[in-house]
């Protein structure tokens, strides 16, 4: 398996090995162990899978308190996934990373917990999957809005179709230090 890192500390480009023949292919899509070896040493205790069509964008979401670490991949189709890091006192704080996650090229990426993570679908329908490090607690979720400039993302899809909650998240400059994860070195 093949670990790139990004300009993010902790976030990771994951390139399982595949294994293909006349019959198809096999992929490890999780190793305990091997993915410790890569840094990602966390237990995973919920596994998501959302399917969605052209142009829907989900997030930015991060929980407050239960901060969700994420390895994530796309089964079918493709999306453009992106993570920020909100943790307040981070170096990093405000930066963001994407990458382009398809069936095809099989990438999986890891957003550590304390980042706030989303995802544009730039296929016709694209199902993802994700391996969570702590359950989903819907009172402690909390949204920045997609394009707040201050991120500096270059999103593949202008127009996008939002939940009712993301269509009213914030810019992470007007959100609270109190309402954000807090950096542990």
């Amino acid at each position: 398996m093949k670990v790139t890192e990004t300009n993010l500390p902790g976030a990771l480009i994951i390139e399982p090995q595949v294994f293909v023949d006349d019959r198809g292919f096999f992929i490890e899509t999780y190793s305990a162990a091997r993915y410790a070896d890569a840094g990602i040493a966390s237990k995973f205790v919920q596994d998501n899978h959302s399917r969605s069509g052209y142009g829907v964008l989900r997030g930015l979401h991060y929980q407050l308190k239960h901060s969700q670490g994420k390895l994530v991949r796309v089964v079918s189709g493709a999306v453009f996934d992106v993570a920020v890091d909100v943790r307040w006192g981070s170096p990093s704080f405000g930066q963001s990373t994407w990458v382009e996650l398809t069936a095809e090229n099989k990438r999986q990426f890891w957003i550590p917990p304390g980042f706030a993570h989303g995802f544009v679908v730039t296929s016709a329908q694209a199902d993802f999957e994700y391996k969570c490090t702590d359950y989903y607690h819907q009172e402690e979720e909390r949204s920045i809005v997609w394009n707040d400039p201050d991120l500096k993302i270059t999103w593949p899809v202008t127009e996008v179709e939002l939940s009712t909650k993301d269509s009213h998240a914030s810019r992470l400059k007007d959100i609270a230090s109190s309402e954000l994860p807090h950096y542990k070195e």
